[in-house]
């Protein structure tokens, strides 16, 4: 899938149920219908796609690396996240992802739930990327 040219134009996520769930290796196996409207990819366009399609050029790749480490160990882990919206736009969300267990326990999928971000926190949320991103 052809990734879209970033635009800095934000939109501004409402804080209705945005979810979306993964496989093990993060290929989108679920998204609901407020993902489809703020990411502006279809159903059928974000099942069987990484993730990771919707990754901000401006998210420094160790925020991923640590949240990997994080859920890849059965723990849930939040973070402030910039996506990238299929027509080049933004939004800022709280990420919320709890691993899926099946019936023997093992971690067989993610489950993820966005927030709205506090937009105080979201400043040094901002800076703090911005540094990391100078260090790659």
């Amino acid at each position: 899938m052809k990734r879209p040219v970033p635009i800095d134009q934000e939109v501004m996520f409402d804080g209705r149920s945005l979810i979306s769930e993964t496989d093990t290796k993060g290929i989108i196996t679920y998204v609901n219908r407020k993902f489809v409207e703020m990411t502006g990819y279809t159903k059928e366009e974000a099942i069987g796609q990484p993730h990771n399609m919707l990754r901000h050029p401006d998210m420094p790749k160790d925020a991923f690396a640590q949240m990997w480490k994080t859920i890849q160990s059965g723990t849930i882990w939040e973070g402030y996240v910039k996506n990238l919206r299929k027509d080049g736009k933004y939004y800022w969300v709280i990420v919320n992802i709890v691993p899926k267990l099946d019936e023997n326990g093992e971690i067989n999928g993610y489950i993820a739930s966005r927030k709205v971000p506090n937009r105080d926190l979201l400043r040094s949320t901002k800076q703090a990327y911005t540094e990391m991103l100078s260090h790659e």
